[in-house]
Parts: structure tokens; sequence; C-alpha cells
């Protein structure tokens, strides 16, 4: 430690020095694990060789530090290495305004921000942006310099969205000296800092240690710099402590560079692991040589490494161990404690500066070849050597492909490397390259590879309210302004753009040093090939060019090019005539071809015209056209062939034109054959000129389109079209909204998606082409924007007579000129002969080979070089092996493939029979060639061509699908233009999709039952065999008919083998396309496939067969008979197994009687395989369906004492656990038979569909009686019995002690279950031992269920009553309350008759007193009579009243006058709170006479009084008492007539409800009378009562209790009598508020599917109702559904009227506000505002809620738009108001000086106005 002085050093005395209490006691913490060090080195030498294996599990003290142990292996830092908190040594590499870029070690970079420097330059920084005063503010490349070493700290880690990783860094001293304290700080230590403020004579240096500060002298700076210059607040310094005071508090700093360069990190310096820094320089002993670097020793006790990039190039080889060597830290991880060390010069001496431009100039991006790899390190990378010797690193991961495997022993071989160089690290001195493949052939590397006007594809990566970012490549990116999204600007650019779309794009300029890249999307500037201006130098005086518009004024427009090359265009060069407003005429955006009159590099001046271009292009002599009129035939010559069409010459002047292959023909199909045929000079005729626009010629070859001009059946502009006309055209564009038709004479029309067909269109794009053909109905008009609407709807077009015949002929002929052009153009006579094949000729073949899939190819001896093929349809039937001879007829040639397509169906090849014109004939489709379908006549062997839709607008997927059945009427029986073949009219007959059949199928007659046939098999599945008949048909055996008998568990198909010859007999059919089996004596038979049988039973002869329906196969069948069945599917979702007996008869089985045991509950699939033959009994033979109930469990019905399977279907805690049996059974268990052994809350152990086994103790009222204690399931296996059953009340005896559950809590006592059909009572004083005022006390510290011990009191057994104790001198059990409760004892025995006697001489007293009153007053007064109910030990209701003395003597005291009498005190009038939903919060009181309260009142003590003192009562007296019984009397009718007042019993509500029978609210109470005795039956009763009681005309009262009902059977009942009660509630309410109520009943007891399911049904079923949307919203929005909402929105949009658009869209933003996302509900106001700003009354809600929900600074801004917006002055003031309103409750002074001042302008510039 160095000398202390005194901070003050005038006078006083000097403190003595510690010198040696500074150096040891700082060497003993030297190191944290040098305590034991002697210990630790002995242990190391003994176990070097396992020195890595040991390190690892040395720990010191508790904290567990990892020593700092020599690694195992030398390799560089990589980039997972570093943490967040790790301290480096970087160097500057590049400085912006914001940032600075940082090279780390090892080729990592870093950035560090602007806020990262100091906390005092991030104050200086704040305190500017608030002046905007600069001037004492210094900007980061005033600070740093490249090349400009520092000490940091990774601050954080970001991840980018694209994945890419960030370190951003941190240079703050205080978190760059974190660990070093005042106490610390030494002399000779170099630390690093950043100047706090700048003094008289010298700065204030803040070096992150609190409580020092540290002083760098002015003087020692000017020296340094050898110029007067100052340091700026916020510049970084490396200084070395010069000297240290007064403990650390004051240090002087130097930072002089010889200093710095002989200042090393000494031991005493107190360095350790802890607070070592980067930077330091350190003397250090070489430990180890590896080849991939050293391994140091240095401050005594330390290790670090040396990795190869930094050891010294010039001594690398001559490194040796023991060497001593000058190293400087450069980094440290913190988790392993790896110190990272270099012996670079340029680190090592800290005079000489670090170069950041590499040696040689800039290469970064350049391609080398020629490279050779001199070292290879395995853990790191390798070294390369470039052509010119330059040494370059390859980072491991750059040494392959990502995605491959490591080939370093590969790599080495090679010779020579192609390497491309990424970056220069100015921190390492090196070069980093990468041999990966992709990165060499990246066209794009960085900015400096862009050049403006370059084309260039990206990717769109975002959309943005300035424009469009396009990714380029993974590290370039460029913007496309929104002024150059279009030609024309887009508003709403979405709609064109989506994420992740190419683009093609020009670069409009690049600067490279900010990475900065503009880029262009205009098609005019993407596509132009005029000379590009790049610079000013480009623009030579006469050149023209496109250039955008970028800013208009009244002398000109500025017109900009590429690279900023900006030139203007004067006011008279605009146009040929005078342009008076530029800004009418043209738009900032607008691309133009300008003209350069003049241009001035020097001074960057550029002068343009746009009149130029104009005059220039009229100057030039036009070219001679043709008069193209729309309308008009001519002719053109093939000048060239394209992708989108042909090029031709019109002639004579052959004028070029582009005629588009769709307008080649009304075929699509033909559209690509024609192209194919046509060759350049061919002459094209009667081609039609579309449209008279100059600009754009359109040509057409479609026979339709010409025949509609010819007709004159078109419209030649918009003023032509009306709503109602037929048009024909071509679709132009296809769009996820519509089409897009185009007419002639450049007309447009859309047909929306819903238009676009009959049938429902999920997708345009599949449902047209392009180019195709169409008729076209006007549907609307938009006169203004000059637009229309057409449908493209079959049925709402008239097509012209012969439409089909007509287009069939002329596709035909397309296709037959094609074939004749190509085949005489060929020259070859095989092109000859197939342009003379046609369909249904007849050919001789041999068969070259049959396919595995059933197809087969052909060879013919004339056709060679010729594919003749058959599809598996095509030869079904006919056994054909290779070189057999067949003859084939011909279904379609195709001439460019050199293909055809034959067939060998017999009844295909077969004599042709002659037609009848006029006749019809059922047809099937053969064969499908695009527009085109080949067809055969049934039983005639004729084929024919048709097309293959019936209607020029019919959709792609209505388009005729090979196998289809059609019924045709002969036209003619040959025609000439179908090359002899029948020409047809045919429709559909059936929608559906048949498969292809043989002929042989396709006779009408086929197979009769009992028909014998043989076949071979094909296939064998588990359910059924498929066997190939000799006719070539497909037949199929049920596994039930393959054999007799067979075994269970066996697979009856198993034996039969695939390709063996079978014998069968035919007992019906099957469809091809619902395989359902139906009989021969099915009224709906039609024959498909047939269904035979292989049973040796069957095919007796002697046996004759007679088929049965299934009606009579079914009949034999009864319940409880054993069958044996075959397992068919199992059905997962619904978890029931299909059985089948027979091949039209199905049985299904449910789960419950599928298995025996619950462990097979999850798969029950995996004990029955399909196929299987299992043993099953029948449950039930059910008609409708025609199938039976089976069961698998071996029995059929459920009986008494038997074992079951039976899943939970409900729990209830009121009654227990609802369960459903097999076989449609039902049973409830009661708590008390949950377990022999009762625990606490019996029934948390179940739930929903839990299976459990039952035992069926007996039946009642259809519902089983069921158990589930061990002792019945498994009476042999039980343990004993802790809680037995009870069965009936002669079991139980007085004294017993029991367990039993809660059922109720009462005023008349606690009510507990002993068994179900046994339930006992403790009374309140037999309760507990506490004093309780109320009964609601022990029912919320007993709730239902609860588990209780207690005692028989006594049992009347005529009554069925059994009186229970729950104390605990009886139980042995603690309290049922607990002491926390801090109620009062319960006075009991002598204390309590005490009490008694003392307090009926108070009263006795008291009533002297007031009578003696009486007596002397002259008019008599009543006195006060006082009943406490409940005071004596024989009351029913079990509550024992606690009173206290004090209170006794004040509540008895005498009240004179009448007026002052107090009414008989309520028992108990606490609120009843039913479990339903009922709560009342006063209830009647239950009075007595005056009579019985006076029998009340009286005690033994008052009766002795009266016997020992009997006294005559005077006629004042008796006339007093009748006036109090009068009086009595009265209270008690106005008691009975006052409606708040709650009723008792029952007879009090009857009499209240015979005064009013239509109040709910009665009948409500007296509902909830029952429930709180759990009487559900009874409150049942009494809702139905009142739903006859209640009038007709009372809805709203009829609701009230069918909602009560609801909500009864929501809680006590199942899932049926609820669906019941809600059935009928429909019938006699309104529906939707019945709907509504049952959804807020689920909603509330947490029913959220059935809640959703209803909301579900009440959206389709109201959907013009409002309320159910927003009632579902708010449901959705409660569970935290808020994309499920933002889909409700739109179906509700949809489906209301659009008039209730803009209410439903802010109701839901108030319920977003109100339950979902905020920021939501903030986007949907302002999108609806933006569209109605002046709905002044969505203003104000809006801002309620942005009060109660927003910021303060969010309000603000609302009101800012709300007050600009152009609304009247008096909707104007109201806003002022509430925004001063709001400023006076939440804000301060100022702003409410601002809102006033707002509105003062307002008002002012209103005067202004009006002025004007």
């Amino acid at each position: 430690m160095a000398l202390v002085e005194e901070d003050f050093p005038r006078g006083g005395k000097a403190k003595k020095t510690a010198e040696n209490k500074a150096v040891v006691p700082q060497t003993t913490v030297d190191n944290l694990f040098q305590t034991h060090k002697p210990k630790e080195t002995t242990k190391r030498k003994g176990v070097s060789k396992e020195d890595g294996k040991k390190a690892k599990k040395q720990k010191t003290g508790k904290d567990a530090l990892t020593l700092n142990v020599a690694p195992k292996s030398v390799e560089i830092l990589h980039f997972k290495n570093i943490k967040e908190g790790m301290l480096m040594l970087g160097c500057v590499k590049e400085v912006s305004d914001f940032d600075v870029t940082v090279s780390l070690p090892c080729g990592v970079q870093g950035f560090l921000g602007i806020k990262n420097i100091s906390d005092t330059y991030t104050k200086l920084l704040s305190e500017q942006l608030d002046t905007d005063d600069t001037e004492e503010f210094c900007s980061l490349p005033h600070l740093f310099i490249p090349g400009m070493v520092l000490r940091c700290v990774v601050a954080r880690i970001d991840v980018t969205k694209g994945g890419s990783v960030s370190i951003q860094l941190s240079i703050n001293p205080k978190l760059v000296n974190k660990a070093l304290t005042s106490g610390s700080l030494k002399a000779g230590m170099v630390l690093s800092g950043c100047v706090e403020s700048v003094e008289d004579h010298g700065y204030i240096v803040d070096i992150g240690i609190s409580g020092t500060k540290a002083f760098l002298p002015q003087q020692a700076v000017k020296d340094i710099h050898n110029n007067p210059a100052e340091l700026k607040v916020g510049q970084y310094v490396t200084s070395k402590l010069e000297e240290v005071k007064n403990d650390g508090r004051v240090v002087r700093l130097t930072v002089s560079p010889l200093a710095l360069a002989q200042a090393c990190a000494e031991t005493q310096h107190g360095w350790s692991l802890t607070n070592l820094l980067p930077g330091l320089l350190v003397k250090a002993q070489i430990q180890k040589v590896t080849k991939h670097g050293l391994i140091l020793n240095f401050l005594s006790s330390f290790s670090g490494q040396v990795d190869f990039l930094h050891m010294d190039p010039k001594q690398a080889s001559t490194y040796a161990v023991a060497d001593e060597v000058r190293a400087c830290v450069l980094y440290m991880e913190p988790s392993t404690r790896l110190v990272g060390l270099s012996l670079r010069n340029y680190l090592i001496h800290p005079g000489t500066t670090v170069d950041a431009a590499p040696p040689g100039g800039d290469r970064i991006g350049e391609v080398v070849e020629g490279c050779k790899l001199t070292a290879m390190h395995h853990l790191s990378g390798a070294m390369l050597e470039l052509p010119d010797k330059t040494v370059a690193f390859v980072h491991k991961n750059h040494l392959k492909e990502s995605h491959l495997p490591a080939k370093d022993n590969q790599l080495m071989n090679v010779a020579e490397h192609t390497c491309r160089i990424m970056d220069f690290s100015p921190m390492d001195q090196l070069y980093f390259v990468s041999l990966r493949k992709s990165v060499i052939e990246k066209l794009f590397f960085r900015y400096h590879d862009l050049q403006a006007g370059q084309l260039v594809e990206g990717t769109v990566s975002a959309l943005q309210g300035y424009g469009m970012m396009v990714n380029l490549s993974d590290c370039i990116k460029g913007m496309v302004p929104r002024t150059h999204l279009s030609d024309i600007v887009l508003q709403h650019p979405e709609k064109k753009y989506t994420e992740g779309m190419k683009v093609q794009c020009r670069v409009l300029s690049v600067d490279a040093e900010k990475k900065q890249l503009k880029l262009t999307r205009k098609k005019t500037l993407v596509q132009s090939t005029l000379p590009l201006f790049l610079s000013y130098s480009d623009a030579r005086r006469g050149l023209v060019s496109h250039g955008c518009i970028v800013c208009i004024k009244d002398f000109g427009c500025i017109v900009r090019f590429y690279n900023d090359v900006k030139g203007l265009v004067p006011v008279n060069e605009l146009s040929a005539t005078l342009v008076l407003n530029p800004k009418e005429v043209f738009y900032i955006g607008q691309v133009l071809k300008v003209q350069v009159l003049h241009c001035d590099p020097e001074s960057k001046k550029l002068v343009l015209s746009f009149k130029a271009v104009i005059e220039r292009d009229t100057e030039t002599p036009p070219k001679p056209i043709v008069d193209f009129e729309a309308g008009k035939k001519l002719e053109a010559k093939v000048l060239r062939k394209s992708l989108n069409g042909v090029e031709v010459g019109v002639l004579p002047e052959e004028t070029h034109i582009l005629l588009s292959t769709m307008h080649l023909s009304d075929h699509t199909s033909n559209c690509l054959l024609l192209w194919e045929a046509l060759r350049e000079g061919d002459i094209i005729s009667d081609l039609v000129c579309l449209s008279n626009n100059k600009q754009k010629i359109t040509l057409t070859k479609k026979p339709i389109i010409k025949w509609s001009l010819e007709e004159g059946l078109v419209a030649k502009n918009f003023s032509d079209i009306t709503v109602g006309m037929q048009l024909i055209g071509w679709i132009k564009n296809i769009m996820p909204y519509g089409v897009f038709v185009e007419f002639p004479y450049g007309l447009f029309g859309l047909a929306p998606k819903s238009a676009m067909s009959d049938k429902f269109i999920m997708d345009t794009a599949s449902a047209f082409q392009l180019g195709q053909t169409v008729f076209a109905k006007v549907t609307n008009l938009d006169v203004e924007k000059h637009r229309f609407l057409v449908t493209l709807k079959v049925s709402e077009v008239i097509v012209p007579k012969g439409d089909a015949q007509t287009r069939l002929i002329r596709g035909l002929q397309e296709r037959r000129a094609v074939a004749e052009i190509l085949a005489s153009r060929a020259n070859s006579e095989h092109c000859q002969q197939l342009s003379a094949l046609c369909v249904g000729q007849k050919l001789k073949l041999s068969v070259d080979d049959v396919e595995d899939g059933g197809g087969a190819t052909f060879k013919s001896d004339d056709l060679t070089d010729t594919v003749i093929q058959a599809t598996k349809h095509h030869v079904m039937g006919a056994n054909l092996t290779p070189g057999q001879k067949v003859t084939a007829v011909i279904l379609y040639v195709d001439i460019l493939s050199s293909r055809v397509f034959v067939s060998v169906l017999p009844k295909l090849v077969g004599k042709k029979k002659s037609l009848a014109e006029g006749s019809s004939y059922m047809v099937i489709v053969q064969h499908i060639d695009k527009e085109f379908a080949v067809i055969s006549l049934e039983e005639t062997a004729q084929l024919t061509v048709i097309q293959s839709t019936g209607h020029l607008n019919e959709l792609e997927l209505e388009k005729l699908k090979l196998g289809m059945y059609l019924r045709s009427t002969v036209i003619e029986s040959s025609c000439e233009e179908l090359g002899g073949l029948p020409l047809v009219s045919w429709e559909r007959v059936n929608r559906k999709h048949h498969r292809m059949p043989s002929e042989s199928q396709t006779s009408h007659k086929g197979y009769c039952y009992g028909d014998i046939v043989k076949g071979r098999v094909r296939t064998v599945k588990p359910t059924c065999v498929l066997v190939t008949l000799a006719d070539g048909s497909t037949g199929s055996v049920h596994v039930s008919e393959v054999s007799d008998g067979a075994c269970l568990g066996t697979f009856p198909t198993s034996s039969v083998k695939v390709g063996s010859e079978v014998t069968a007999m035919v007992i019906g059919g099957r469809e091809a396309t619902s395989h359902r089996f139906l009989p021969f004596s099915h009224a709906k038979f039609k024959y498909t496939t047939p269904e035979l049988t292989l049973q040796p039973s069957k095919l007796d002869k002697d046996v004759d067969p007679k088929p049965l329906t299934t009606q009579e196969k079914l009949s034999r069948y009864k319940a409880g008979e054993e069958i044996r069945c075959f397992v068919s599917k199992y059905y997962p979702e619904r978890k029931f197994l299909e059985v089948t007996v027979d091949p039209c008869i199905t049985g299904t089985v449910e789960l419950l009687a599928m298995i025996t045991d619950v462990k097979y509950a999850n798969h029950p699939e995996k004990l029955y395989k399909l196929g299987q033959a299992v043993s099953g009994f029948v449950v039930e033979v059910t008609p409708k369906p025609q199938r039976l109930i089976v069961s698998l469990t071996g029995i059929h019905m459920l009986e008494k004492g038997s074992v079951t399977l039976g899943m939970v279907n409900n729990v209830q805690p009121h009654v227990g656990l609802q369960v459903k049996l097999p076989f449609g059974g039902k049973g409830i268990v009661s708590v008390m038979d949950l377990a022999d052994n009762y625990r606490p809350k019996p029934l948390d152990a179940y739930s929903k569909d839990q299976l459990i086994r039952c035992y069926l103790i007996g039946k009642e009222n259809d519902k089983w009686r069921l158990s589930l204690r061990p002792s019945r399931l498994n009476p042999e296996q039980a343990k004993p019995v802790k809680d037995p059953e009870i069965s009936s009340i002669e079991e139980l005896k007085v004294g017993q002690i029991i367990r039993g559950y809660v059922k109720s809590v009462g005023e008349q006592g606690i009510f507990i279950r002993l068994s179900q059909s046994i339930i006992g009572r403790a009374q309140l004083q037999q309760s507990t031992k506490y004093f309780v005022s109320s009964h609601s006390i022990l029912k919320e510290n007993l709730p239902l269920n609860t588990l209780l011990t207690i005692k028989i009191l006594s049992i009347e057994k005529e009554e069925q009553l059994v009186n229970l104790s729950l104390l605990p001198e009886d139980t042995g059990k603690p309290d049922v309350l607990p002491e926390s409760l801090a109620l009062p004892l319960r006075l009991v025995g002598v204390k309590k008759k005490e009490y008694d006697v003392k307090r009926e001489r108070k009263r006795v007293l008291s009533q002297s007193l007031v009578t003696k009153k009486d007596q002397t007053d002259e008019v008599p007064k009543k006195k006060k009579k006082k009943a406490k109910k409940g005071s004596t030990e024989d009351n029913d209701s079990g509550v024992e009243v606690y009173f206290r003395e004090g209170e006794d003597e004040k509540k008895e005291q005498p009240i004179p006058g009448p007026s002052k009498q107090v009414k008989p005190s309520p028992v108990g009038p606490a609120r009843l709170q039913v479990s339903a939903g009922f709560s009342w919060d006063v209830g009647l009181n239950t009075l007595k006479p005056a009579s019985v309260a006076q029998e009340g009142d009286s005690s033994d003590g008052e009766d002795h009084e009266k016997s020992t003192k009997p006294q005559k009562k005077s006629r004042h007296e008796l006339a007093l008492e009748k006036k109090e019984a009068e009086k009595a009397l009265f209270q008690r009718e106005a008691e009975l007539m006052d409606p708040n007042l709650r009723p008792q019993d029952a007879g009090a509500f009857e009499r209240l409800l015979l005064a009013s029978p239509n109040s709910s609210l009665l009948w409500l109470q007296y509902m909830a009378h029952h429930l709180q005795a759990t009487q559900i039956e009874q409150a049942r009763a009494v809702a139905e009562r009142a739903l006859k009681t209640i009038s007709f005309r009372e809805e709203q009262e009829k609701l009230n209790v069918w909602v009560a009902l609801l909500n009864l059977e929501n809680l006590y009942g199942s899932d049926e009598s609820l669906k019941k009660v809600f059935e009928r509630a429909l019938q006699f309410c309104e529906p939707m508020p019945v709907y509504q109520q049952l959804a807020d009943i689920y909603a509330k007891s947490n029913k959220t599917k059935e809640a959703e399911d209803l909301y579900k049904k009440m959206v389709k079923r109201f959907r013009q109702d409002k309320a159910v949307w927003l009632s579902y919203g708010a449901f959705l929005l409660q569970q935290g559904q808020g994309d499920a909402t933002s889909a409700l929105l739109q179906r509700a949009l949809k489906s209301l009227p659009s008039k209730e658009s803009v209410d439903v869209i802010t109701k839901f933003a108030q319920l977003e506000f109100r339950y979902g996302d905020a920021e939501r509900a903030r986007s949907m106001f302002d999108k609806v505002l933006s569209n109605y700003p002046k709905r002044t009354d969505l203003w104000s809600v809006f801002i309620d809620l942005m009060i109660k929900h927003g910021s303060q600074s969010e309000v603000r801004a609302l009101f800012d738009r709300v007050i600009h917006l152009s609304l009247a002055v008096k909707r104007i003031k109201f806003f002022f108001k509430r925004y001063l309103e709001y400023e006076k409750k939440h804000g301060t002074p100022e702003s409410i000086q601002a809102v006033k001042e707002k509105a003062l302008e307002f008002v002012e510039n209103k005067v202004t106005e009006a002025a004007c």
C-alpha cells in the first residue's frame, strides 16, 4: 500500500506509514486460491498426467469457484464462448455518428453505442438534445479514431429478427473497472477511464470506482500531445496511477507513453482473476509449446494461453519452454476463467499504433484463386497463404458448407484452393477468408459490389410507411421509397407486395460507407433501354433518358436520375403548349423521357426538356401503318416466336405486332399446338383487330370472338354497355377476389368471386385459365369510374343454339390442321402415318410389355418409333402376355409426342352397330385429353369425340372424368367434319365419379344369385378377399363368407393365398362408391361388384340357395343370443368398435361393452385386430338403422350384485357421481359408497369420462345404485372396513362413534350423511364448544362433504331421526371450529343457571318499574317487551345466545312512551345465499301471538314467583293486556303484508303467493327455500307450478322462472335434464333470450366448451342480431382468444347490415379495451374514425376509454387530434372543455395553460376565416 497523506496538509501531524501492512495482507489475498499453495503444488506434481481431470473437481470454499488451470489444448476465442459481462481488448475499426465498430480478438466484431461511453457523456448528450445546443458537445468521430485500442465489456448480445447475433459493447468505466474498489488501488496500476469534466488545471477522469476522484494534470496532456488542444468530456484515456492518496479516495494520473510502456502488472498490485483487466502488460514464462499456441504462467500463479493468431510471426519457431516473454492480456472467459494473451508487437508496445486499414489496400470481397493451405488447426480453423504471400485465416465454420460434414484431411491434400476475403481484423492484423462455395459464388457480398443503374433481384422483407425493404443477400438490404414502388403512386402497396415475394429492381444509389442502398420498382425505369445518367458527366447534350419528377414548382419540375443526379426542366420546356400550373399537369413520382439541353458537371447544373423529346419524336418521319380498325380482318406474317406468343408483321407493311398465344384458338389446349406448328415466314389469315387504340393493338384468331364482332354483339365504348347486356370476352387476369374479363375495343369487366360460378369457389386460380373464352353478362355499372361488373354463372348467360357442336367441330379441325402441317414439314413417313390415324380405327398389334400397375404397351410393324399404350382400364379382363397378338381400337393420337392410346376391351373392339339419328344411348367416358373426351356408345362398339365441358364457362373442376356415365342423343350417325364419327349431344346423368368398369360389368344383366363362378385371388385383406373373375371383373368375398366355421381368435382371410384359384357363388352385389352391400332382392339394387361366398356348405349343389333380405336376417337374432362376429373397424373419436356378422349386417360395440379391465381403456383396439373372429352377445336389434348392438364382455344386460365398468358422466357434490353404464344404463354413486375408509374431499379423485369399476346394489327409478367399496368389488382381497355401510337405522346404537360427511348446515343444525338413506342432525349447541351467533359461521368452516367424527346421542326410530354430537368431549376430536376465529366459549352447567337466574331477576325488576310508572301516569304507557328467542335449553333451533352483563343492563332499561317501543328481534336475519344463484337480504320474522310470546318469556323462576305471589289483575291491567294483544295482532298482520320480509316456512310462502301469483321473485324465493334444505325435487315442483300459474302475458316473469330452472338443472341435474328444460323454454319463450341466458350460465359455471358450442349455434340462428355477436365476442375475449375474436368480427360484418358495421366495430373495440388487447382496440378505433372523422360520439367514447386504459401522453395526443378536426364550432367547444377538465385533474399548470392557448388559437383562426 502506498504512503497515505492527509487531505488538508496545513497543520496537524502526519500519519504514520504502514508499509509492512500494505504489502503482506495484499499478497495474502493476491489469489483466492493461494491459501494452501504448498499442498496444491505438491499435489499437482504427483498427478501431472491427470491434471485436466483433477482441475475439474477442485473447488474452494462454499462458492466453488473454478480454478485457473492450464487448458488441455489451445484454441482461438469462439463466438459461442462470449458471454455478457466478459472483458475484452478491442480496436476501433470504424466510427459513425451513433456507434463505433470495434474489432475484437480472433475476428470477432462488436459495436459500441453512443450511450455506452460513460455516464457523464450520456447525461451531456441528453442535455444537448433538450437544448439543441451542440457547441460543447463532441461527437463520436471526434472522440475515437480508427486503430485506437479500448478496454471494453460485453454489455449484451442481441439477436435480430433474421437470426443474426450482434455484440453490444461498453467502455463505461463503472462496468470495465467493476471489480476494483478504492482500497484496492495501487500506484503503478494502468486503468482506463473517460474524461468527466474539464477543470482549470486539468481534468477529472471517471475511472468507475465509487468514492474515488482521479485527476489528470493539464500540463501532462499538453506535453504529450505537443499541442494546446484540450481533452473533451467523454474522451477515452488509458492512464497510469502515479499517486494514490487517502486510501484510494484521490489519485493522480499520467498518460506518458514512456510510463505506460514500462508499466507492467505486478503481484504487489493485488491483481486477481476477479479484477484482472484486458490490456494489462504482464511478464510471463512459457510453460508449454504446441503447434496451436503457447501456455504461459504469469503473476506467479495464473495460467493463460496464446493462440497461433497472436504469436509473433517472426519468433513463432523460436519459442521454448521456460522462456521469459512480455504479453498483453486480451480477454478472460468468466465461466472457465481462461485468460487469453497476445505476444504481438503492436499490443505489447503501447507507443506503436494499430493499423486499422488492411495492408495493400482494401481487398474485402475479392475472390482469390491459387491459395495454399499451410496449417490446419482442427479446433480453430486453418491458415492460408495467398498467391502474393499474404497470410489469411479460415475459421473452422468456413472450411465447409454448414450442412456438410468436416473433411479436414481432404482439404490438406488439395494443392490449391479458391477463397473469398470476407473481412480484415485490425486486432489480429489478418484477413479472414472463406472456402465455402456458397460464399464464393455469392453475387453481392458487400455494398461496394453494387453500382447505380444495376439490375438486381431480391426478396421483400418488410413494408413500412416510408417504403419497402428488399433483401439482396444475407448482409445486403435495400430500400424502395414509397414513390418508387410503381409507376403510379400506390395507395395500398400491401395488396401488390407480400413478404417473401421475389422482385426485380434497379439500383438508384448506393452509399457503401453508410451501407445505404436505394432501389426502384418503377417498371419504366427497370425496363428502360435508354442511357443512364449515373453522374453529371454522363448527361451530355442531346441525350435522352428516363427521369423521375421529385419536385414541382411554379418555375418548372426537378427531375432526379441515378446517384442523386438532378436537373431542372424550366416551365417553358414542359410542353409545346404553355403550362400555367405545372402541378395540375404533372405529379411527383412521374417517370418521363427528358432530353439534355445543357450540363455543367463542375457546378452540377443540369437543364432538361420534356418538349424537346416530343418534338424529336414528331420530327422523325412516321412509319406507314395499316389502318387498324376494330373488326377488320387482316393477314400477318410470322416474324419470330417468343414465350408469350408470336411476333407477326401485318401485311402489306409488315407492322410489328405481338399475337398472344392465347388468341390463337378458343381452345386453350389448341393454342399451344398451333404455336408449336407455326414457323417463321408462315402467313396467318383470318386475323381480326380487337381495338382502335394505336398504342396497343390486339389481334385475335378466336372464332367465337370473331363471330361476335361480325354479328355486332359487342360494345364499342363504355356508354354502349347496359345492365343485362351479354358479351363475349376472354380471361385477362386472375386475382384472389375474382377474374378480369377483357372484351373487344379495350373494355374490361370484373367478375367477383361470388359471380364466377353457380358453385362455391375456394381458389380462383384453379377455376379458369388465362385466355379462356367466356360468355359474360353485365350486372352492375359504375358510371363515374367507368367500371362494370359481370357474371360468368352458367345459369345466367344465354348460349347460342348448337354452340357445343360448333366448338367441337372447330377444335377438331384445328387439331387436324396442326397434324397435317407437322406431317408435311417433317417430310417423313412416320409423321404421315400418325396423321392418317383416327379415333375408332382398329389396329393389329402385338403385346410388348405388361406393366405392374395394370397397363400394357404394344408394338406394330407399321408404326415404328411410336409408343402404343393402353391404361389398366382398357386391358381389364384380357390376360395379356408379351408377344401376344391382339386387336385394338384407337382412342387418341398425340402427334407431338408420337404416342397412341388404344383399348383392347371386347365391347370396343367388336363389330360396330349402326346408329339411328335421334336415338338415345348411355355412354361412358373412355379417354380424356384436356378439352376433348372420347366416349363409347352402349353396346354399339361405336366411339366418338365430344367436348369435355358442356359450356364455355364451366370450371376446370366440372370437366368430365374418366369412367363417367352420360346420356347422349345421336344428331348425325356419320359426321364428315368428325372424320366419319357420330355427332352426338350429351348431358350428365350423375355428378358422381364412377370407377372405370370393364365392358362385362356394364351389362345390365350381370350375375344372378346362386351363379357359380371361378376366379383367381388378387388381393387378401383382413376383412375381405378380392377375386378376379374369368370375364375380368372383380368380386369381393366378405370375411364371414370365407369358411363355414371360423375358430375364435383366428383370421379367416389368412387361409386364402394370393394367386390361388377359387370357386365361389354369387350372393349379392356391392356398390363401388359406397361399398354398401345390396342383395339382389333390394329395390335399388344396381349391379356393380359381385359379392361372393367361399363357404363349402353354400357351394353344395344339393342345397337350394334362397336369398334373404337384411330385415329377414335381422329378425333371426334375439337379445342375449351368442353370435360369432368379425372385427371390422375401430373409431377412436367415438370410442366404439364395428363388427360384422354378415356382408349386410353390421354391429356396434361401445367401449364399456368391449373391455373388462380399466388398463385397456386408452387403446382397446389392441385387444381386437381387423378381421379377427370374436364371440359376442346380442344386446339389442335396431331396425333403423338396421344393425345389432353387441357386447364382447360375456354379458348382455346388467344384473343386481354384478360388477361392471362405468364411465363418470358428472361429478355433483350434493349427489355424488353420475355414472354411465353399459347397454344404456345410468347409475349414481353416493359419497358414502366411494370407499371403505372415508377420506376428506372424496370427490376430488374423480373426473368426467373416467372409467371405474362399479358394484350394482339395486335399481330405483331406472337408475342403478352403485358402490365403489373394495369390500363389494373384491370381498376376498379387501382390507378391513373402517367405515362400514349402514343399511338401516336399526344398525345404529346410542353412544356409537362413527364418521360421516356434511350434507348441509342450517339454522336447525348440521345435517350429516351416515349412509345413502340415513341423515343425522347435530344441533348447533351440540356442534361446537364456542358460542356462535349465526349458523353461517359453521357453514363457512364446514363446506359440503366435510368428513367429521360424530357420536350418536339419541335415535328416534319412528320419525327416523338421529341426534348427533360433534363436541370434543364426545368424539375425542378437535372442535369443528378453529381457535383462530377467537370466538367466546358457551356457558354450560352451573354458570349458565346462575346467569339465567340473574337475568330473570333483572327482567322482573324492569317489568315492575314499568308497571309502577304506568300506574302513576295519566295516559297509560306500554311496557317494553323483549322476546329473546333461543334463551332456553329446550329451543329446537339449537342457538345458544351469549349475553354480556353490561349489554343486558343496557338493554333491559325501560324506555318510556309507545313511540320508543321495540319490535321483537327476528332470529338470525342473516343473508341466505343459495348455490343456485338466489339471495335475499331480509327475511320474514317467525313471530308468535302475544300469548305464546309471553309463554316463551316465562321461566322456572317466574312460575315460582307467580305461585308464591298470586295477585288478581286489576281492570286497568286487563284492558292494557287486551290493548297489547290487539297491537301485537296488528303488527303480525302488517308483517304478513310486508313484501320485504322473508317467509320462513312453506305456509308463509303459499299465503304470499295467493296475493301475488305472478311475482317471479316470490317463486324464486320459494325455490331457494327448498334448495336451502337440499330438497331439489320440491324446488323443481315449485318451478313447474310457477310456470303454470304465472299469466301468459307476463313474459318476463315466466322467463325469470325458466332461467332459475336452467340454473337448477345445471347445478343439480344432468345434461339430459338441462337439455330438456332448455328445449321446453324455447317453445314458450322468445328463443334468443333463452339462448343467451343458457350461454351465460355455462360461462359462469366454467363450462367453456358447452358455452362455445352454444354460441356457434346462436350466431348461425340469430346472425342478424347484433347482440349475439357482441355477446360471443365478449365471451371469446374473456377466454383469451383474441385471434378468434378478430375472425368473429369479420363474420359479423358480413352477416349484419352494412349500416350496423360502424356500431359493431366500436362495440368490439370497447370489448377489446375491457377484456383483450388495448393496442388492437386502439387500432380498431383509429380505422373507424379515419373513415368517419365527424362521428363525435365515437370520438367521445374513444376518449373515455383511453382515459381509463391509456397513458397520459396517448390521451393528450388523442385530444390534439380531435381539436384539429374540421367540425362545427359547437362540437369542438365540447372537446376543448373535456380537454381542459382532463388537464385540471391529471395535468400541471403548464399543461392547463397550453390547452387554453390552443383554444384561443382556435378561436382566432375561426375569426380570421370568418373575416376572409
